[in-house]
């Protein structure tokens, strides 16, 4: 190991991190980077210090304030007039999507933007959803420099190619279309069930005539009629369509107990035989409308059917385009991208369609496609596929398709994204089953009441049918799972576990075979491992680092970077005869030492053949002048507690690991999941997709976590697909659920509260079938009036209810999962 002495570690005033030396400094205040400095130094120009009184070290971290061309194409105009919220005359407002929000003084930052910048009118954050709105003076301030304003402090805005409004923000007003009208109709519905109450309640305590009467009957009809005809069309509409298919659905005997309340009451308002029930149905449809509500509310801001468009760059630099000849770099939104058009990308920037490499090399991180950690090597010429990020300097490409015909576009919209899931379907048929066998069994009770009163008491036929209708009408059934299965998601989602939709819990329930990737799902995406092994164990001297920092420096190969960043020295030395070696390694001179940073085979010798060829990715070695002093070995840094976690799963649920890296950690990983647990290493994404389906063959309920495009066709496949992610609200393409990467270790929690859940549906149901037994009982005796039957069923709805949720709520809470916003706004 790197061998230096001992100082007492500094903190940077800004950040908190800790300093390397104490060489940047102002006054007494010690700052870890030029950039920390530099945001100090704005704040404390403007007055703004006491931002630091808010937390102990409240920043961000900041390494870069020139930006160079970043932001370049929020001068274009198109793309420009696309982004904004809002544009008259010299006023324009805007809102960007702000990551790196996390606390207080962010906010605080943020909100006072307006006394660091002239031009700035106006900024508010939404925590919740990590958004700042910013109104600003375009003659005094761009949108590009207010950008790069953010950038400089630390909060860069994620600005992403979905985030275009075409047609002037037309699909930001359809996606919000079924929103507005459900809420229409919750509205429409509540107006009317209140109103229809005040209405009603002389008539039920006999406080008035008849003329009185009959006028407010007739008012309740006019209030009920847009209740029947629209508030409930969905219901109707789908026991229509069941029914026109020859199938019965649990909307079935929900619009024919609706239908039985607008039906009976119109008849008795029209005829003056009683006041009708038009209250009761206004509640019926009311308390529907809410539990649709409820389920649809849940993480609105989550996209689970993102399109590739989501992680493209918005806009790429074009170089030269066919026809045209040379001229200046400009930047085209990525949807205008033409064969044959020459385009620069730039270090992480996502390549957005198949093209040809210009340049004379390239470094291609394509993890986003293959899940393979190490970036490969390309030259002048090769074909690149769209989905690789470029590591390194700016290269030039030849564009061969346009981004819908690309090789990432294509693999996006294989059928595998697109197909019916198993989940959905399974419970649908699960629904179904229940629904027909339940509206057989009332309308059985239904007529055969009826037909015994025939004979019996021909007077009770009428109120007896309709009561039993009315009273066995499944809303308390219907209610009970969506409540509960909602409930159960809306708790997941405030411990960051993001679902779907609220059948995903029914299927978590079942799970009893765990697949999990490895990297990005139990590996940190972002963080590696690094010691030094000596040869003669001994560890570097600080010259020898010096040499080794100053070489690897020059590098732009992320292996080379992850070395400079490790070694952390901030006085480097001259490197003289430079030379990098694709797929080999680096040389140079530093201070008359020739230093040698690659492969083993490289730096040992061309005729050295090593012995475990699988580590040459995982380990790089070092040559001064004709001595070999060691190497750093790599290693993936596994997430906090991994194997606790899986010695705990494998209590209940088979485990499985397969991933696309290969096998050079594979007796580390067994000390995970023991000898007898499945490891596949080097796997394609149809490798992963064929096993999920041989395990599935087998009889198994297959959960599948991973992280990464290539991994979509066996998450869509398993039973129940967890993508996990750093970055909630940017992925993912085919998974049922969500998993922040923090919370990885509260997995258990997660698959044992979904078993609870159900339990509490099934205790719900035996509520909900309690009140039926005993409402239909009274009907068919006839000794329940359609009016008592009318008020049994929304209590009856409101007694499940209010039972689902405040069981889940009090058994999360038990289980140790958090029930209110805590977490989530953390």
């Amino acid at each position: 190991m790197l061998q230096a002495e001992t100082h007492t570690a500094l903190q940077c005033y800004h950040c908190g991190e800790t300093c390397a030396d104490d060489h940047i400094h102002l006054d007494e205040k010690f700052f870890c980077c030029d950039g920390c400095k530099t945001v100090f130094e704005i704040l404390d120009e403007n007055g703004l210090c006491n931002y630091y009184d808010l937390e102990q070290s409240p920043g961000i971290q900041l390494k870069i304030r020139n930006w160079g061309t970043r932001y370049d194409f929020l001068d274009n105009a198109d793309i420009a007039h696309q982004l904004l919220d809002f544009s008259e005359g010299n006023t324009q407002k805007i809102t960007w999507f702000v990551p790196a929000i996390h606390c207080s003084s962010c906010i605080w930052l943020l909100e006072n933007l307006y006394k660091l910048q002239p031009g700035i009118q106006y900024s508010r954050v939404n925590f919740v959803r990590k958004e700042v709105m910013l109104t600003y003076d375009s003659s005094q301030i761009s949108l590009r420099k207010l950008a790069e304003l953010l950038a400089t402090l630390g909060y860069a805005p994620k600005i992403q190619l979905d985030d275009l409004k075409p047609d002037n923000g037309s699909q930001k007003k359809k996606l919000s279309t079924e929103e507005k009208k459900l809420y229409f109709k919750i509205g429409i519905t509540g107006f009317a069930f209140g109103n229809i109450m005040l209405l009603s309640f002389p008539e039920y305590l006999d406080w008035v005539g008849t003329d009185y009467q009959n006028f407010f009957g007739y008012l309740n009809i006019l209030l009920a009629l847009p209740v029947f005809f629209y508030c409930s069309s969905d219901y109707l509409l789908s026991a229509f369509k069941a029914l026109r298919a020859k199938t019965i659905n649990l909307d079935v005997p929900i619009s024919m107990g609706i239908i039985a309340l607008f039906g009976r009451s119109l008849y008795e308002i029209l005829t003056h035989t009683g006041a009708g029930f038009m209250d009761s149905l206004a509640g019926l449809i009311f308390f529907l409308l809410v539990g649709k509500w409820f389920q649809s509310k849940t993480y609105q801001s989550l996209s689970f059917e993102r399109d590739y468009k989501s992680y493209f760059p918005l806009a790429v630099q074009l170089k030269q385009r066919k026809g045209q000849g040379s001229k200046s770099t400009s930047s085209i939104p990525v949807t205008d991208i033409k064969k044959n058009d020459h385009i620069i990308i730039r270090n992480q920037e996502l390549i957005p369609t198949d093209s040809i490499l210009l340049s004379k090399d390239a470094f291609i991180d394509y993890s986003f496609v293959t899940g393979e950690a190490e970036p490969i090597h390309k030259r002048q010429g090769d074909y690149l596929y769209a989905g690789g990020r470029q590591v390194g300097a700016s290269i030039t490409l030849e564009v061969q398709k346009e981004v819908a015909q690309s090789y990432l576009t294509q693999l996006w919209n294989n059928d595998v994204f697109s197909k019916e899931g198993g989940t959905q379907k399974q419970f649908q048929q699960k629904v179904a089953r229940f629904s027909q066998y339940f509206t057989l069994v009332v309308l059985a009770i239904a007529f055969g009441a009826a037909l015994y009163w025939n004979f019996t008491n021909p007077a009770k036929i009428w109120n007896t049918f309709t009561a039993v209708l009315i009273v066995a009408c499944p809303c308390a059934l219907a209610l009970s799972m969506p409540f509960t299965l909602g409930n159960t998601m809306r708790i997941f989602g405030r411990n960051r576990l993001y679902l779907k939709n609220a059948e995903v819990v029914a299927d978590l329930a079942g799970i009893n075979h765990l697949v999990f990737d490895k990297t990005g799902t139990i590996t940190h995406p972002n963080e590696t491992k690094i010691s030094f092994e000596a040869n003669q164990n001994q560890g570097l001297s600080p010259e020898q680092a010096v040499h080794i920092a100053s070489l690897v420096k020059h590098s732009t190969h992320p292996l080379s970077q992850r070395i400079f960043k490790h070694l952390n020295i901030q006085n480097l030395a001259e490197v003289t005869q430079f030379k990098e070696i694709p797929g080999k390694g680096i040389k140079g001179k530093v201070g008359g030492v020739e230093v040698s940073v690659g492969s083993e085979q490289w730096i040992k010798g061309e005729e050295f053949a090593p012995q475990n060829v699988a580590q040459l990715q995982t380990k790089v070695f070092v040559k001064l002048s004709d001595e070999v002093v060691g190497g750093f070995v790599m290693q993936h840094e596994y997430r906090q507690g991994l194997g606790k976690l899986i010695q705990r799963m494998q209590s209940q649920y088979d485990t499985a690991l397969i991933s696309g890296d290969n096998d050079a950690e594979a007796e580390r990983l067994k000390s995970f999941f023991g000898q007898q647990s499945i490891l596949k290493f080097q796997q394609k994404p149809a490798d992963k997709l064929a096993f999920i389906n041989e395990l599935q063959q087998e009889g198994k309920q297959v959960m599948m976590m991973g992280d990464g495009l290539n991994d979509a066709g066996a998450l869509q496949q398993s039973h129940v697909g967890i993508a996990v992610s750093e970055d909630t609200s940017s992925f993912s393409p085919a998974c049922d659920a969500i998993l922040d990467a923090r919370v990885f270790d509260k997995l258990p929690e997660f698959l044992k509260f979904s078993k609870t859940s159900l339990k509490v549906v099934k205790m719900s149901f035996v509520l909900s079938l309690l009140y039926n037994l005993i409402g239909v009982a009274f009907a068919v005796s006839g000794n329940l009036s359609p009016v008592v039957a009318a008020i049994l069923m929304p209590l009856s709805s409101i007694t499940v209810v209010s039972f689902v949720i405040v069981t889940t709520n009090a058994l999360a809470k038990y289980q140790g999962l958090v029930i209110g916003d805590t977490l989530s706004k953390n």
